[in-house]
Parts: structure tokens; C-alpha cells; sequence
């Protein structure tokens, strides 16, 4: 049975007092102040010599003094993000962007840092970055009191943190832990694994017939969230009324994002406990969201999210998770005898196989079309 390294985060709800929020918010924008400074010169050199260097964020510290302030490792990790995102770019430069610059209104409020020790006059060793009983340790921020409802489990070794802030005033803290588990792979078979087509209404159709029956959170709040957007558009930016407005708005957009999140945890947990393998459609969602008629179905449900969760959660079992080619006509193929109806549109939803006569519901017979193949190690993505 072989011994694998894995990762997991445990995220805790934090309440930094006024000060820490002040540090907090200068680390924010230090660290977005260094993205932009390094990228800006990363792409003046590959202009000059042609290749793209990330100078280190010492290089700026005695220029702008206040970067000492805030915590180095969280600077460093800037660093190493932005040279991640470059070498992606190269990788997949059809889906992947090129860096771009972070704005201070719309860039996502978070920073990572790093553990690390050293030694006191009396010898004894002190971490720069710790979990306490009801608190948690940041490098220059101290310890911060934080809602803690899990324990890390015994021979998990913290590894990192970061620290993020919602659009609504939420602080939250996600510990990174690395542990070593002893995975057994899972061989699967037909009975034991699962097809599934994706469906803009429905979420997903399996390979039994099943839908997930999305309960489509954001149709849910529209007209809610229209009313209080409304609201907003006619106070004076800048006011207090109009603050307090768009805190309701934020907290609106959150509770939405909150419920996606939740049903997506919650189908992909129960789907990962009960199959061995799952096979999913490599589509491509983000076409998909721009489209006219499919675009808000597209971004509402969070299936790229959910099947991110079911990798990792059947991955972390020794089960199996695959995608299949895109290309792969699994809507046109008939999964009784493998006949392709070249002729078959989006507003056909049931046809009938005119080789075996039998009937088919399209998202149903995808579904098993894509289980199959995955089964057999055809068309991989």
C-alpha cells in the first residue's frame, strides 16, 4: 500500500481587533502594491532582453520603506504567485492570460504566508506561525482570535496560512496542513462508477438517470438582490447610507456564493463515498457562461467548482476521476449499439437510434456514453 503526501486546509472564521484589521489592510495592499511593481518590471524586461524575469520585493524595500511593515513571507509568496501565473500562461496560452495588474477595488483581498522558527537567547524555539485554543498566529500581526470548530489530526504538520477578507468585512484564516496517508487504489468497475453530462438547468444528469435538481440560488434572491441594487443605484456614492446599502448588497452576493458552495460540498461528498470512479465531459464553462441563453444558468450553478471537489475528495480515497474529450460526440451516440446521429441539435432532447429502434433521453444517454468511454480509457481530455 503506497504512502502518499497530501495536503489539506482548515479555514477558520477570524476576528482581528481594530489594530490587527489596520495591519491586516496594509498587508492587503502591499502585497498588490508588489504585484503590480513586479510585473510592471517583469514585462519591461522581457521587452528588453526577451525572457520573463520577477525581480525579488527587496529590490523595492528601500525605495518604499513602508513594505518593511508588513510581513516579508506574505511579499515572497507575491513573488513565487506571479511567476506560477506566467509559467501557466506559457503552458496553456489558448486558456490561459497573460498577468495583468490588480486593482484596488476589484482584486480579491487575501496574502499567503509561510511557517518558520528560530531560536530565543534561552534556546527554546519559537514559531512564527501557530494554532491556539481559540486563536491563531500571523507573522507581525500576533495572535488573532478566531472561531474554532475542527482539529488538525494527529502527525499533520502546518505548513502555511492565508489570510483572507471578504467584500462584506469577513476575515477568515485557512491553515495549510501536510500529512502522509496510506492510499490503497480502488479498482472500479461498471456497477461501481458513475457517468455524468452536464446540464445548464438541472446541474447534471447521471449515467442512472438521475439529476442533481439544482435549486438555482441566484433565480432565487434576483429579484431581492434587483430591489436592493436599486436602492443603491439612487444614493450619493461615498455617503453613509449609500455604505450601508452596498454592505447589504456584498452580504447578499456572499449568502448566494455561500449556498453554491454548500451544495456543491455537499453532492460531491455523497457522490464521492458511494462510487469508485466518476467520469465528467471536459467542457468548456467559460464559453458556455458567455453565451446569450446559457450565461446566468452557466455562472449560477458552480459546476467547475463542483467537479474540482470531486477530483480531490476521489483522489484523496485511491478512486479514480477522469474527464473525457470534449470533442467526443456523446450525445450522438447511441450507448445500446454505438450508432452516431450526425443530425442530432440541441433541440432534440429524446431521439430514437434508427439502427436498434430504441429510444434515448439525450442527457441520460450522454451520461452513459461518457461512463463507458471512461471505463475503457477512450478519448481522455
Amino acid at each position: 500500500m503506497p504512502t502518499v503526501k497530501q495536503n489539506r486546509a482548515i479555514k477558520y472564521r477570524a476576528y482581528p481587533t481594530e489594530e490587527q484589521e489596520v495591519l491586516l489592510a496594509k498587508t492587503f495592499g502591499c502585497v498588490r502594491f508588489v504585484w503590480n511593481h513586479m510585473l510592471m518590471d517583469a514585462q519591461q524586461f522581457l521587452n528588453e532582453a526577451g525572457t520573463f524575469f520577477v525581480p525579488t520585493p527587496a529590490k523595492y524595500k528601500k525605495e518604499f520603506p513602508f513594505l518593511k511593515e508588513v510581513d516579508s513571507g506574505a511579499l515572497c509568496n507575491t513573488q513565487l504567485d506571479l511567476q506560477d501565473a506566467n509559467n501557466h500562461h506559457l503552458e496553456s496560452p489558448k486558456t490561459v492570460g497573460t498577468p495583468r495588474l490588480k486593482s484596488k477595488r476589484k482584486s480579491k483581498m487575501s496574502y499567503t504566508t509561510n511557517i518558520h522558527s528560530y531560536k530565543t537567547k534561552d534556546g527554546s524555539v519559537v514559531y512564527t506561525l501557530a494554532l491556539g485554543y481559540e486563536a491563531i498566529k500571523l507573522p507581525k500581526i500576533g495572535w488573532v482570535k478566531i472561531k474554532k470548530h475542527s482539529q488538525p489530526d494527529v502527525g499533520w504538520t502546518l505548513k502555511g496560512a492565508t489570510v483572507s477578507c471578504t467584500r462584506s468585512g469577513k476575515y477568515f484564516i485557512s491553515l495549510l496542513y501536510e500529512f502522509e496517508k496510506d492510499i490503497k487504489p480502488v479498482v472500479p468497475t461498471k456497477e461501481a462508477s458513475l457517468g455524468l453530462d452536464y446540464s445548464s438547468h438541472d446541474f447534471y444528469v447521471d449515467s442512472n438517470g438521475k439529476v442533481a435538481n439544482y435549486p438555482q440560488f441566484y433565480r432565487q434572491s434576483e429579484e431581492k438582490l434587483a430591489k436592493e441594487q436599486c436602492k443603491l443605484s439612487r444614493m450619493k456614492v461615498g455617503s453613509h447610507n449609500y455604505d450601508e446599502q452596498l454592505h447589504k448588497v456584498q452580504l447578499l452576493h456572499e449568502h448566494i456564493a455561500n449556498q453554491r458552495k454548500n451544495f456543491c460540498h455537499a453532492v460531491s461528498a455523497a457522490i464521492a463515498k458511494q462510487y469508485d470512479a466518476v467520469f465528467v465531459e471536459d467542457i468548456n464553462l467559460r464559453g458556455l457562461a458567455g453565451s446569450l441563453k446559457l450565461g446566468k444558468s452557466t455562472n449560477d450553478n458552480g459546476f467547475g467548482m463542483f467537479r474540482t471537489m470531486l477530483e480531490y475528495k476521489l483522489t484523496s480515497q485511491g478512486k479514480t476521476f477522469a474527464k473525457i474529450d470534449k470533442w467526443y460526440p456523446s450525445s450522438k451516440t447511441c450507448s445500446v449499439c454505438g450508432f452516431v446521429k450526425d443530425d442530432l441539435t440541441l433541440a432534440d432532447r429524446v431521439w430514437t437510434c434508427s439502427a436498434c429502434n430504441t429510444t434515448h433521453n439525450r442527457d441520460h444517454n450522454a451520461a452513459i456514453n461518457i461512463r463507458n468511454v471512461g471505463l475503457l480509457g477512450l478519448y481522455p481530455a
